[in-house]
């Protein structure tokens, strides 16, 4: 299912959705960030996805990096609640879905590096060329806020 990202633009569609998702900021012992390329709107992201009922949120960033990437992680810690109204994504069944995502660290435990139905490339990146990627900038949001180690309160916006 194809996306259109609206962050900021008065020409925005309504929302008619609110799901809660997560997001996870996936570092390897070099210290590489885990990246998707994502299927539905073509931009590069950290791995996340909904989270579903009979499952803990930890569960759901368990579940969804390695559904995405094929890596299994453990949940470290909590970087922060992403919710801005000024973000909302469109889809082309009708849903218009405002932001609703938790962001987590996370760090590899296991697996193997893969694609999956929503990632048409998964790889290791180092920080310094994250500014050669095309990632959205409430993406890079999280990932600033998830690499910055001196953080001592999660984030809330």
């Amino acid at each position: 299912m194809a996306r259109i990202d609206y962050y900021h633009d008065p020409d925005a569609p309504a929302p008619n959705s609110v799901v809660p998702s997560v997001t996870a900021v996936v570092r390897n012992d070099g210290g590489d960030l885990l990246m998707i390329h994502r299927t539905d709107n073509d931009l590069w992201a950290i791995p996340g996805g909904g989270h579903d009922a009979g499952e803990s949120i930890s569960e759901t960033v368990v579940r969804e990096v390695e559904e995405e990437t094929g890596i299994k992680v453990a949940v470290e810690s909590l970087v922060g609640t992403y919710t801005s109204p000024q973000h909302v994504m469109k889809y082309d069944d009708g849903e218009v879905r405002q932001q609703f995502s938790i962001c987590f660290r996370a760090r590899p435990v296991g697996g193997e590096l893969r694609t999956s139905a929503e990632s048409k490339e998964v790889r290791w990146v180092s920080p310094a060329d994250l500014d050669k990627l095309n990632v959205h900038p409430s993406i890079r949001l999280r990932i600033e806020h998830g690499l910055d180690e001196s953080r001592t309160e999660p984030y809330i916006g």
